[in-house]
């Protein structure tokens, strides 16, 4: 699976303000964390692309999946990872699976 931190900029004025561009202690540790329970399910692997970034607890999920059932899974995953206390899910349906 393809997973990797989002490059683009997300809403997170407040965050910066409060941790920096570096983000808030623990969240490298949170979006790694997230990645390694994603690879863990098959059905959400290539061609399948999702993009982490941890932001204050918060993961923000973006990219493209081929299944609105894979979109749940994928917010489902990352919830469970410990310290996780939102997930912004804003994964894509591919065209091939609509």
């Amino acid at each position: 699976m393809s997973a990797g931190i989002l490059t683009g900029s997300l809403c997170g004025c407040a965050v910066y303000r409060k941790c920096g561009w570096s983000g808030c202690p623990g969240d490298a540790r949170i979006t790694a964390e997230v990645r390694t329970r994603l690879n863990q399910y098959p059905e959400l692997e290539p061609p399948n692309l999702i993009y982490v970034q941890t932001l204050d607890r918060v993961v923000y999920l973006t990219g493209q999946v081929n299944t609105d059932t894979e979109r749940l899974l994928a917010k489902s995953v990352a919830l469970e990872a410990p310290e996780v206390t939102r997930v912004v899910n804003s994964i894509n349906l591919s065209y091939q699976g609509r």
